[in-house]
């Protein structure tokens, strides 16, 4: 059975805690055995963590240990646990923590116009089994404005401006809502939807991000049946 943790905490008005039970529904249909905490601590136990297929967080803000984002950044990058999350539970959480935002692949830096803005998400063709089948949507919540790793695999993007400030000077530009990337042997799938738990009524932000949690698992199966090194992408250089 495939194993997956949820951490939830941070800021309470992402709703982590219905946010994470939405996600732990969502893998237990699939056949997941879920464990939730609410703290990050449990990132410091390493022989567990690093034998998950994957690790949703949903914490936004708030500070992590050096030595819980390390344990965090080798599960994914030499065990292939993959890495899943929405909104600012993954990348809006950690701030200061450079190394957290390398292997999620962006941040959050604004939400013009706050909660509520109305602005259609559009779906990116191309390979991804992820937004297969799926068609352009519209959503009222927080509209995203994040800076990405242009290495990302964009899935969906957004317009901008929706709402006039002083970004508007710079003219219209998409930006990155959904993506997919690679960290070491892990996989990395991000939406910036979520704002609250209910914008994953709408049906198709909920089917990206269950389809986006399943691929993110799938690393693992993959590192395991390869007999893939641990120890491939490791370097002892200075990174940070």
């Amino acid at each position: 059975m495939k194993k997956a943790w949820i951490i939830w905490g941070g800021w309470d008005g992402h709703e982590p805690k219905q946010v994470g039970a939405r996600f732990a529904g969502m893998l237990e249909k699939e056949g997941f055995e879920v464990k939730i905490f609410d703290t990050l601590s449990a990132l410091e136990n390493r022989e567990e963590l690093n034998e998950l297929d994957l690790l949703v967080p949903v914490w936004t803000m708030g500070t992590i240990t050096n030595e819980q984002c390390v344990a965090a950044a080798e599960a994914v990058g030499k065990y292939g646990v993959g890495l899943a999350g929405c909104h600012g539970g993954m990348c809006d959480a950690f701030r200061e923590n450079t190394e957290w935002q390398f292997m999620t692949g962006g941040q959050w830096v604004s939400h013009p116009g706050g909660d509520g803005v109305k602005y259609t998400v559009n779906i990116r063709r191309g390979s991804s089994c992820i937004t297969e089948g799926l068609n352009d949507f519209e959503v009222a919540s927080e509209q995203y404005y994040v800076h990405v790793d242009p290495a990302n695999e964009v899935l969906a993007t957004t317009r901008y401006p929706v709402v006039n400030y002083y970004h508007a000077a710079n003219g219209a530009v998409d930006v990155p809502v959904a993506w997919t990337r690679r960290w070491g042997h892990g996989r990395v799938f991000y939406s910036s939807l979520g704002h609250h738990n209910d914008v994953f009524d709408e049906p198709t932000a909920c089917e990206m991000m269950r389809r986006g949690l399943l691929w993110a698992a799938e690393g693992k199966r993959l590192f395991r049946e390869n007999g893939l090194d641990p120890e491939q992408y490791t370097s002892k250089a200075k990174m940070y």
